[in-house]
């Protein structure tokens, strides 16, 4: 199985991570490419940055998918679901945003969930989604850690304890019984806090990426349909 997954931001420290984070979460017949493109914001803080990454993020899926080598999946990480829905539906493969699967992954495991993500002008991004998706109800709260997207790859010890601190205040205040991490650059996070917290705190990045695996067509049937 190919699997193409797309960081919309351009900072390539953040895709090598993500592309790490993917490939520990992968079977081992996923090859996996993580890709960025060249003329989007170095970070997806809010709906303006996300309208920027647009129009290279469509780029680079549209040669993807018309490319000699075309993935049988892709998944987009960033936890905004930047793009998904309109290449769900131009996209003749699955495409997965993180930050629905996450959620996803989230329902099965807990009634009611909390999402931690970054700064406060992700918020009503995520809430607009969680309504979209027909999540909101699930949801306990979404919270901002107040911490930049690209400190999570320049300042990762100061980082990764605001996102600790904000993940300890969810369980306290927000009766969940899982937590999501609202940020692709997270990932690297989610297996420790889940034994240190003594719940399930989930990754975008992991659930996307097995959630791929399930829905891509099968070798057989992708070569019957050719």
């Amino acid at each position: 199985m190919r699997l193409l997954v797309i960081n919309p931001n351009s900072t390539e420290a953040m895709t090598r991570s993500i592309a790490t984070a993917a490939r520990a979460s992968a079977g081992p017949d996923v090859e996996i490419t993580a890709t960025t493109p060249a003329n989007s914001p170095p970070a997806i803080q809010g709906p303006e940055d996300g309208a920027a990454a647009l129009p290279g993020l469509f780029a680079l899926v549209e040669a993807a998918i018309g490319g000699v080598a075309r993935p049988d999946a892709m998944v987009i990480a960033c936890f905004d679901d930047t793009g998904v829905w309109d290449l769900k539906a131009r996209s003749p493969v699955p495409v997965i945003g993180i930050g629905e699967a996450a959620c996803q992954a989230a329902m099965l495991v807990a009634q009611r969930f909390s999402i931690v993500t970054t700064l406060p002008v992700s918020v009503p991004v995520i809430e607009d989604n969680l309504a979209r998706y027909g999540f909101a109800n699930r949801c306990a709260r979404v919270r901002a850690a107040n911490v930049p997207v690209l400190d999570l790859e320049t300042n990762k010890t100061a980082a990764e304890a605001a996102v600790r601190a904000e993940t300890e205040r969810a369980v306290r205040e927000d009766g969940c019984g899982a937590i999501v991490l609202g940020c692709a650059g997270m990932a690297d996070l989610a297996a420790g806090m889940t034994a240190d917290l003594g719940l399930p705190v989930i990754d975008g990045v992991a659930a996307a990426v097995r959630l791929a695996q399930v829905f891509a067509p099968s070798p057989k049937k992708a070569h019957a349909t050719a």
